[in-house]
């Protein structure tokens, strides 16, 4: 069984403008988790799509296999079914592990207990997908009406029965059933729970200075011997010139 890690990354972020490549703790979000990616033994290579240049050029740099996506699929009006189905027809691989780079708090260890998790629950035959998650402790309303609890009785926070939410920081399919769900979510899933600071995805500006902060705090707590401290110095470190290239 052939793994290889997926990073999907384009241009024309409507939100965080080249959030991937702008400065991020002194590197950058894509050479970050590229880093990271790298150090993760169970994965069999690392695979990145993108329809820019720059980035494209960061994952060659840095060892990486590439594939120019289509204009077509990196467009803002394209459905993210044909995108996946795309993504994966240009995977050389048995296993996708779909892997976003504006999750730059997903610890190793989450990677490689959530790849051993996905061999485990395929040889068992009991799902077609691994998905992160997240749990949720919030009086949802839908329509004016509460979705998860009793206007009558209302129960402390924690007490609310738990919701998982997707937060797509890892998810494990097989090329095939990438491609004939068009999704990174199969039709059988098996939700696997992170915590939530690690599932923190950079969708807006203030999230992103969340995430450098609480990234650059794991870098001081390490004290140059952690994993986070150890993914600074490849790619801050190694890849200096690409990161203040981006950067200018």
């Amino acid at each position: 069984m052939k793994i290889k890690a997926l990073v999907a990354v384009r241009s024309g972020s409507m939100r965080v403008k080249n959030k991937n490549i702008r400065p991020f703790a002194g590197s950058t979000l894509l050479e970050v988790k590229l880093a990271q990616l790298k150090r993760i033994d169970s994965l069999d290579g690392i695979i990145v799509n993108s329809n820019d240049p720059t980035m494209l050029n960061i994952a060659q740099n840095m060892g990486c296999e590439t594939v120019l996506r289509d204009p077509y699929f990196a467009s803002n009006t394209v459905s993210m079914s044909d995108v996946y189905k795309n993504m994966a027809e240009n995977c050389d691989c048995d296993v996708i592990a779909y892997i976003n780079a504006t999750n730059p708090l997903l610890e190793d260890k989450t990677i490689v207990d959530a790849i051993t998790s996905y061999k485990k629950m395929v040889a068992e035959g009991a799902f077609d997908s691994l998905n992160s998650a997240h749990l949720v402790k919030e009086f949802l309303f839908k329509d004016n009406l509460p979705i998860n609890y009793d206007l009558r009785h209302q129960p402390r926070s924690q007490d609310l029965p738990d919701i998982a939410a997707l937060n797509f920081a890892i998810n494990i399919i097989s090329r095939e059933k990438m491609i004939e769900c068009k999704n990174v979510v199969g039709y059988h899933p098996n939700i696997y729970l992170i915590d939530e600071v690690e599932a923190t995805d950079i969708d807006n500006p203030i999230d992103f200075d969340f995430a450098e902060f609480v990234y650059r705090r794991k870098l001081i707590s390490a004290g140059g011997g952690g994993t986070a401290s150890n993914c600074f110095r490849l790619s801050a470190g190694q890849y200096a010139g690409t990161a203040r290239k981006v950067a200018a």
